[in-house]
């Protein structure tokens, strides 16, 4: 098995240089030097000993995925489709820059602790993490971390995101500007500064905006599991007073016109349902579904990325990076008069 050494001296430069190229720190290395490196590594079969990388540089190049929010009634956010979409970009991302990652679900400070203790890990992404007492442990395991999805109110934390305020603006108006007025919110359970207060807020700001009085008859929250969503439509079927339905999550919303269907009521016909995420189950929905576009993936990989630059020493240009949401129009809604 040959050495760095041996790839160095194949290549004719120092044993940094090598070491640089598998690392990915291209800044001082010559182009042409970089290819010349990785074809003689890829015709040697090397495969570096990251025990010993470990110990020299006290770097594992390890980056740990950690969730703290554990679902209440079943699930895992592994399998959670946003989830495993946010999962599948940070792991591109830590691939391309010669990183590994560790998935791991956390209930306390202590089994953060207990994980920290045991691995070497350079960095941790947290997903949806809230300002408690638990983000106070965090703040001092003296690691760097990237938050996503997360209100935690703190200029000096990285957090990836979107305006999710905005979102349930723009899913709530739509639905009013096809003459909806009495329409319900669905959601996991609304939790102070969390992503899905503010896109509460934004449905709020809409029913406002259009003059529609707010009803919390309207307000439906539960976990995001199929059953239920589909219990969810059970429910909903049987209000004759609702028009339309707008659920914070497209996986909540499919569940939901699944209930709906169960119990004889058709999609938009009887009720119109938006999404939220834009997942790929909302392009395999009967009928498709309306829903608020963001790009999950695209947000693992800026989280990665940025989480990098810290590990490795550059400069975080904004330390709240704040992706852009649209709506996309399909065929789960539709324009009714305002006289049922």
């Amino acid at each position: 098995m040959p050495t760095l050494k041996d790839i160095a001296k194949e290549a004719n430069v120092s044993v940094t240089t090598v070491s640089n190229v598998i690392h990915g720190n291209y800044k001082r290395v010559a182009q042409e030097t970089v290819d010349k490196i990785k074809m003689i590594i890829e015709k040697n079969n090397y495969v570096p000993n990251m025990t010993a990388r470990s110990l020299v540089n006290k770097l594992s190049k390890i980056i740990g995925v950690i969730n703290h929010v554990v679902p209440g009634k079943g699930g895992n956010f592994i399998s959670d489709p946003f989830h495993s979409v946010v999962i599948d970009g940070i792991e591109e991302k830590l691939r391309e820059k010669g990183y590994y990652l560790m998935v791991r679900i956390v209930y306390s400070h202590e089994d953060l602790f207990s994980l920290l203790r045991n691995w070497n890990i350079d960095g941790l992404i947290l997903i949806g993490l809230f300002q408690d007492e638990f983000f106070e442990k965090l703040e001092n395991a003296n690691v760097p971390f990237v938050l996503i999805d997360s209100y935690v109110d703190n200029p000096k934390v990285l957090n990836i995101g979107i305006d999710d305020c905005k979102g349930g603006y723009l899913a709530t108006k739509y639905l009013i500007d096809k003459g909806h007025s009495s329409i319900v919110f669905a959601s996991p359970i609304i939790k102070r500064n969390g992503v899905v207060e503010e896109r509460f807020l934004g449905y709020k700001m809409a029913l406002k905006e259009g003059g529609i009085p707010f009803n919390s008859k309207n307000i439906y929250q539960q976990e995001i599991v199929a059953s239920e969503g589909i219990e969810l439509g059970h429910k909903l079927s049987k209000r004759n007073d609702v028009t339309a339905i707008f659920a914070t999550a497209d996986i909540l919303a499919a569940g939901i016109i699944s209930g709906l269907n169960e119990q004889g009521k058709r999609v938009p016909d009887d009720f119109s349902v938006i999404g939220f995420d834009d997942l790929y189950i909302s392009s395999i929905t009967a009928p498709r579904l309306t829903t608020i576009h963001q790009d999950p993936q695209e947000k693992g990989k800026v989280a990665a990325e940025s989480l990098i630059k810290v590990i490795e020493g550059d400069e975080i240009e904004n330390n709240n990076l704040i992706l852009p949401v649209s709506l996309v129009e399909r065929y789960s809604v539709k324009a009714i008069n305002n006289t049922k």
